[in-house]
């Protein structure tokens, strides 16, 4: 694979370079997208595709079932970062999510217990409160499940809830914490699980160069306007309009998450192969979802790699070149059930060198530095 990925990489070093000035009316392009996004040029989109504008992250909506407290928050940031959550006392949530990492773990596969190795890229917590599944499979709800799955798993922190349980009731602090978040006597998992998932609702991206050239239709103020237009360069205000049209990006990343929330066979199954991964499937059962995976949020990719559900990209060229070509094709195979098939959205897109690389630049552009801990805003509730 990485081979490949190498090839291909070399074809497009050497095509002919085309100018940026030459193909568009840049000004024209700012002047339009300068305005607000619903008066944009309409995006390309397969028939019953639907979509959300990209834009602004929302505050997110805390459950009834477990509300935001600023309480509950620190308590679940102590035990994100306590490895005393794992059964060797060595591994924690952040060991995995680290914040100077993205929050994820720069890793092709995270390990774990022992060091045993895992078979998928550890995604990024940033914006996790904007899920409709969790994990590459979707095999969890919501947060609150999410949170103790890893815990249990023997290959991850491999611990059990009753040890969990006795481990943190055997500690004063922890038992009068637990008592003032949750007026409870003792420790359960269940309030861990709140805790956590709490914790990780208020990790959102910061402000990007695109967030606050989004800003620049609401100025009034000239000034303003242009400062803030220009915070997207012309080559990334060029993948802006590429990513929604000719790249048909949107099909798939659309929203403030630059994600449809759905899930994909891009055709990275490796089905029969040492490092097959049947994706979906491991959670529905459904044949037709063998090789199909979460569409990961691209806020913040640039900070998260390598990419791909197994890690396999470490070049985001390498990545855009495998769009440009349609993805790897694979069809039904009429004699088994189970062959996976690629995604109809993916289609050979015929993007030179240059629009390549302006789609790379818009991708830069919504990345901002990773998160620093819960957002600004929380510290306002």
């Amino acid at each position: 694979m990485h081979r490949f990925t190498t090839v291909i990489t070399l074809i497009f070093i050497f095509l002919p370079m085309l100018s940026l000035a030459n193909d568009i009316n840049i000004d024209n392009l700012r002047e339009q997208y300068s305005q607000p996004a619903h008066l944009w040029p309409k995006p390309t989109l397969d028939e019953g595709v639907e979509h959300v504008e990209i834009g602004f992250i929302p505050i997110p909506i805390f459950p009834q079932a477990n509300p935001f407290s600023k309480e509950k928050v620190l308590l679940g940031e102590k035990l994100f970062h306590d490895p005393r959550l794992s059964r060797s006392g060595q591994i924690a949530c952040a060991s995995c999510h680290d914040r100077d990492l993205g929050w994820a773990d720069g890793r092709a596969v995270s390990f774990g217990h022992d060091r045993l190795k895992g078979r998928r890229n550890a995604p990024s917590i940033e914006n996790s409160a904007f899920w409709q599944t969790l994990f590459w499979d979707g095999r969890a709800a919501s947060l609150e499940e999410q949170a103790l799955m890893p815990i249990l798993d023997p290959v991850e922190m491999n611990f059990s809830i009753e040890e969990l349980e006795q481990r943190l009731n055997q500690n004063e602090v922890y038992k009068a914490e637990f008592k003032k978040v949750f007026n409870a006597d003792r420790v359960k998992a269940t309030d861990i699980a709140k805790a956590l998932a709490t914790y990780q609702r208020t990790i959102l991206s910061r402000s990007s160069d695109f967030d606050y050239f989004l800003q620049s239709s609401k100025q009034k103020n000239e000034k303003a306007k242009l400062a803030f237009s220009k915070k997207l360069s012309d080559q990334a205000l060029w993948g802006l309009h590429l990513f929604r049209t000719k790249a048909r990006c949107m099909n798939c990343h659309s929203g403030p998450l630059f994600s449809d929330n759905k899930f994909h066979n891009l055709g990275l199954t490796w089905y029969k192969r040492e490092l097959e991964d049947l994706g979906r499937f491991k959670v529905t059962k459904q044949p037709d979802d063998v090789g199909k995976f979460k569409t990961p949020s691209l806020r913040g990719v640039m900070n998260t790699k390598p990419w791909m559900h197994n890690g396999s990209f470490a070049n985001m060229e390498g990545i855009l070149n495998v769009y440009n070509a349609g993805g790897f094709k694979f069809t039904k195979d009429p004699n088994d059930e189970m062959s996976p098939v690629t995604s109809k959205l993916l289609k050979p897109l015929n993007l030179n060198y240059e629009e390549m690389k302006a789609l790379e630049a818009f991708l830069h552009s919504i990345t901002a530095s990773p998160a620093r801990g819960p957002h600004h805003n929380f510290y306002e509730y």
